[in-house]
């Protein structure tokens, strides 16, 4: 008599249905994803915030943190039924420029990987997952970088966006007491440089270049345009929020 083989459970079934159905929303290929996660974790897993971060509720998922240089208003991850971004939550705390991080995993969505990840979350985009020095029992932060990032160097561009391999310590005791304070603090002061302001404030999502006689200006656009940054020869001119003036 031939014995009977076990059914698998129904989650399973479901799982397995609808990771079939949606494939996969990574275009980098096996080897590609498999190099930079051994070599991200291991060699490249000591890393430093190269811009201050804010750390807030990782939509759906309670067991992990976002991390992101944006304020919750701005996050554009994940969409409501209605097409409008969804707020995470409020700000729990800020990491300065500096911050000492160690790279644990980096998460390419995969099917499988969709089909395991919280449904409320931006569940399509690579996550890279980050452990605080110091902080052993803290939830795991993770950085969201964006979608179809086909090539490793394109990925390593990203992360390199937000993390250094360099502490940037040199850096930030270059700026004067004022300028270094708005920095870890992700606030703006007139007259900072370029370089301060993106390190308070995080990479624009679109730069206009203008010229006026000499001068070389920069309007900076962080997403979904409610905040912008002025840069004239360098430095920061002014700067707003929803249209309102942010400096003292």
């Amino acid at each position: 008599m031939l014995a009977r083989r076990p059914l698998p459970s129904l989650s399973l079934l479901v799982l397995a249905a609808f990771a079939v159905g949606c494939g996969n929303y990574t275009r980098m290929a096996p080897e590609a994803r498999t190099s930079l996660q051994r070599t991200l974790t291991g060699p490249d897993a000591e890393q430093y915030l190269r811009i201050s971060g804010n750390v807030i509720p990782f939509f759906g998922d309670g067991s992990k943190r976002l991390l992101t240089p944006y304020a919750p208003d701005d996050v554009r991850l994940l969409d409501d039924s209605n097409g409008k971004p969804i707020n995470p939550g409020a700000v729990e705390r800020t990491l300065p420029v500096g911050t000492k991080l160690r790279i644990t995993k980096v998460e390419f969505p995969t099917a499988w990987v969709v089909a395991e990840r919280v449904l409320y979350t931006p569940r399509t985009w690579p996550w890279v997952y980050l452990a605080e020095e110091g902080k052993p029992d803290a939830p795991p932060l993770v950085l969201v970088l964006p979608p179809n990032l086909e090539q490793p160097n394109d990925f390593r561009a990203e992360v390199e966006k937000y993390l250094s391999a360099q502490n940037p310590k040199s850096q930030l005791e270059a700026l004067a007491p004022p300028v270094r304070d708005a920095v870890r603090e992700k606030r703006l002061v007139a007259n900072m440089s370029a370089d301060a302001v993106r390190m308070a404030w995080g990479p624009p999502e679109l730069v206009r270049r203008t010229l006026e006689g000499t001068a070389k200006n920069e309007e900076w656009t962080y997403p979904g345009g409610r905040r912008k940054a002025f840069i004239t020869d360098g430095r920061l001119a002014r700067a707003e929020e929803a249209g309102a003036s942010v400096l003292p």
